[in-house]
């Protein structure tokens, strides 16, 4: 389970957010933040706390203030000391708009941290959920090469050593760029959004079995690399075998699925003289052809029924016609 602390956020999204710490001490950042979900308190501060999003981001809008400003101040502080007394990670308040002082000693008493933000309530809001977003989506390493072909992310998987890398490589030369090289890590943006990226220790340099460790940018400059890419397409690279019998149609479309989000696979059995690097970039352009509503396999065998139909008919009305 992903965790970080308040201290993260304000280092890295200070500036994005326009965030001023109000507390009296900077110890309270070392809280932690366990949920990407921000919550609006305003039924808390009336004092229904009941199924209170605690483990949340508690954003204050230009409304909450209005209500706990018009507050008396023993009021303020027995419905703030309720607030607080459920360990919140942070508490954010837009529009640049400053609590009261008793406020804050309440929040210091409990070590939670509050921010306040120049930033509009909805502008907050949207800023600060695709940070955490980012952060808590759900991600994973996976053995394997990630190239952008035709702007088709394609993954290669496959046992060490069955020509990934050698496969990457070509495309490379032929002008396609490198996303990760034998570590991609994964990780879904989106309900049906894959996102692939390289490990940040080994960047793009690549092994070639017989040459050793190369650097792609290096040789082949900036255009042959990219930072991520969305994964479309698995690419099963595997030895060729005369008992399995390999997909030669098309017709019925084969999924794998990656942290709950399910993608067309190819399996492609490796054998000598095969080209599989124009083979790839036949997978990339003929998944656009499918994303644009056009099914190359399908349309064939729908032309070859419509063709034996006819032909069909056609003898039937020849062998009765005695004219």
């Amino acid at each position: 389970m992903v965790t970080i602390t308040v201290e993260k956020i304000y280092i890295e999204r200070n500036q994005d957010l326009e965030l001023t710490l109000l507390n009296s001490t900077d110890a309270s950042l070392k809280k932690k933040v366990h949920t990407g979900e921000l919550h609006r308190p305003g039924l808390a501060l009336t004092g229904f706390l009941e199924r209170f999003a605690n483990q949340r981001i508690q954003i204050l809008g230009e409304t909450e203030m209005t209500y706990i400003r018009q507050l008396p101040i023993e009021h303020l502080i027995e419905i703030s000391e309720k607030l607080f007394s459920f360990d919140i990670p942070m508490v954010i308040i837009s529009k640049g708009i400053t609590p009261s002082l008793e406020f804050i000693d309440v929040a210091d008493a409990h070590n939670t941290p509050v921010f306040s933000s120049r930033l509009t309530t909805t502008a907050l809001c949207n800023r600060l959920a695709a940070y955490l977003d980012h952060l808590f989506a759900p991600s994973t390493n996976v053995h394997g090469t990630l190239v952008d072909v035709y702007g088709v992310g394609l993954l290669y998987t496959g046992k060490s050593g069955v020509g990934k890398s050698e496969v990457a490589l070509d495309l490379v030369e032929r002008g396609h760029r490198l996303v990760a090289d034998d570590v991609a890590k994964i990780t879904r943006v989106a309900p049906d959004v894959l996102m692939g990226s390289g490990s940040e220790l080994l960047g793009h340099h690549m092994e070639i079995r017989g040459v050793g460790i190369i650097d792609i940018e290096e040789l082949f400059g900036i255009r042959a690399i990219r930072l991520q890419k969305r994964i479309e397409v698995e690419v099963r690279l595997t030895l060729w075998s005369e008992t399995i019998d390999y997909e030669r149609l098309g017709l019925e479309e084969k999924y794998t699925t990656i942290l709950g989000v399910q993608i067309p696979i190819v399996h492609i059995p490796i054998s000598p003289g095969k080209n599989i690097t124009v083979i790839s970039e036949v997978i990339a352009m003929n998944h656009m052809l499918k994303v644009y509503g056009e099914n190359s396999a399908l349309d064939f065998s729908k032309k070859l029924s419509d063709r034996l139909s006819r032909q069909s008919i056609t003898k039937d009305y020849l062998e009765s016609d005695f004219e």
